[in-house]
C-alpha cells in the first residue's frame, strides 16, 4: 500500500469528485467482467447514496490530497443503489444483535485499483460497525468486486444478475 494514502469521513462538498470517480470506476473496473451493455445497465442501479454521506458511515481514500477511493458501511437496511435507484432503498435502521451491517458503494479510482485501497476502506467499516455492537458485515459485490471480499474472507452466500451477496461473520 502507498505511504501516501490517507482515510477520511467523506463530506458534502466531495460529492462531485465522488460522482465522477464512481462513473469512471464503474465504466473501466467492470469491463473485463461485463458487456458494453451490462455496464451501461450497471449504471442504473450503482452509485452514490448520500445517505451514507450524511451518516457520516461513508469514507475517501486520499492519495497526496486527490480522491482515489471511497466506500462505507451502513447501519440501515439498504445493501445497495444510489440516490437515483429510490425504490432499491430501505432506510430502517438494522439491529445489530441479529442484522449484519452493510459494507456499500467501494469504487477505487482505475488508475489505483489493486493497490490496497479496498482493503483500507474495508477494514474501517469493519472497525466502526464493530464499534456500534455489529458482530458481523455482508457487502454487496460486483464481479470486480468479489475478488477483494473473498480475498479478505468473506464467503459467497448468493450468487444472481444482481450484485453478489457476500457475509462475514467474524467482526467481532
Amino acid at each position: 500500500m502507498t505511504a501516501a494514502l490517507s482515510i477520511r469521513p467523506a463530506e458534502a462538498a466531495d460529492l462531485p469528485v465522488l460522482r465522477a470517480l464512481i462513473g469512471l470506476a464503474i465504466d473501466s473496473l467492470q469491463a473485463g467482467f461485463l458487456s458494453p451493455e451490462q455496464i451501461a445497465a450497471s449504471h442504473m442501479i450503482m452509485g452514490l447514496d448520500t445517505q451514507l454521506v450524511e451518516d457520516g458511515t461513508y469514507f475517501v481514500v486520499e492519495n497526496h490530497g486527490g480522491i482515489v477511493g471511497c466506500g462505507g458501511w451502513s447501519r440501515r437496511a439498504t445493501l445497495y443503489g444510489g440516490d437515483h435507484s429510490a425504490e432499491l432503498r430501505d432506510s430502517a435502521l438494522l439491529d445489530p444483535s441479529r442484522d449484519g451491517a452493510k459494507i456499500r458503494a467501494m469504487y477505487t479510482h482505475p488508475d489505483f485499483a489493486r493497490q490496497g485501497i479496498g482493503r483500507l476502506i474495508l477494514s474501517r467499516c469493519e472497525h466502526e460497525a464493530s464499534s456500534e455492537g455489529f458482530s458481523s458485515a455482508e457487502p454487496m459485490a460486483t464481479l470486480s468486486g468479489r475478488l477483494l471480499y473473498l480475498a479478505c474472507g468473506y464467503d459467497i452466500v448468493e450468487l444472481g444478475p444482481k450484485p453478489n451477496k457476500l457475509v462475514d461473520i467474524s467482526l467481532v
